[in-house]
Order: structure tokens, then sequence, then C-alpha cells
């Protein structure tokens, strides 16, 4: 009985393996993208984010400045809410490699961890709330021998608007005048 028991597993395990994979992730999926916590910013205000991308081993993509025009370029893109602008996209420096196919030639690519910086700011009359950013990385995977379709990977996180604080226009808690020095 124990024995049929195992084997009962086994079989479901290998029928219904691909099932109990996370949603979203592709097997074959030659670059990822890890989570962004909730941003918070306040309204009027901006704050940095940070998006991390894993290149898988074997693999590199172009830089987001290759160094001819032919090359497609990796690059991220949002669609955000009317109430919230992505803005100072840094990327970093393309490393300059050379490859088996021609040795000769350097390509400015990214391989391994890549991290995009930006900044999320939101406009001044924004409404406070609860925000999902959607946005996309375009890229074209290649390893040592060929290059691949280039692909379209799917990004989004959430944007958290908080009510700022306003100005003030009570005195200042030092009565004392600032251009009085003792």
């Amino acid at each position: 009985m124990k024995t049929r028991q195992i084997l009962l597993l086994a079989v479901s395990l290998v029928l219904f393996g691909g099932a109990v994979r996370p949603q979203g992730i592709d097997a074959n999926a030659r670059v990822t993208f890890d989570p962004v916590n909730t941003v918070n910013v306040a309204m009027g205000k901006s704050t940095p984010v940070v998006f991390t991308f894993h290149i898988k081993p074997g693999f590199h993509v172009n830089s987001n400045k290759p160094l001819t025009p032919e090359l497609i370029p990796t690059q991220v893109g949002f669609s955000p809410p009317e109430d919230l602008v992505i803005a100072k996209m840094q990327y970093p420096a393309g490393v300059l490699t050379s490859f088996p196919f021609d040795p000769t030639e350097k390509l400015s690519v990214y391989s391994g961890d890549l991290t995009v910086k930006a900044v999320v700011m939101t406009a001044p009359k924004a409404t406070a709330g609860n925000y999902t950013v959607h946005g996309e990385l375009k890229y074209q995977a290649c390893d040592d021998s060929a290059c691949y379709p280039p692909k379209r990977l799917p990004i989004q996180f959430d944007v958290k608007i908080a009510k700022g604080a306003r100005a003030s226009n009570r005195a200042r808690p030092n009565a004392q005048s600032p251009h009085i020095h003792n």
C-alpha cells in the first residue's frame, strides 16, 4: 500500500509539476524581474525607486546605449497613472565585451544583475491613494552563438501617495530673529 501511494505521488508530481510554478514565471525566460515594494511618496514630492533584473547565466543583452545603431537597446518604459511621473531613468554603463562570433569587435552589454534607477514624482495636485504603475523591459537576449527575437518583459509596482505636510504660517518656535548673533 505504501509503495502505491509513493508511486501515485510521483506520477502526480510529473503530471501536475507545471501547475505549481508561480504565476508569471516563464521557465524559459532569459531575463527576470525582482518585485518592487510599494513606493510611498508625498503629494507634490518625489522618491527614488530601483528596478532589479536578472539576466540568466550564459546570456547577455545590449546595454541601453549600444555601440551601433542596428543593435536593440535595453529600455524600461512605463505607463503611469495620470497623477504620477516616472523620471530620471539611470542605466548602468554597459560592459565592453567581445564574443566568439567576432572577437575583433566589442559590444556594450549587460549580463548578470541589471539595476535601473528612477524617480517617482507626483503631480502637485495629485489625489492621495494607491496606484499601480505598469511598464515593460524591452530587450534582446543573446548567447555566445546567437541572438533571439526581441522580448518585452511586463513589470508593475504599486505607489501610495500620501497627503504631504503643508507649509505652516505659524511663528517659528524660537522667537529670536535669525539675524541676531550673540
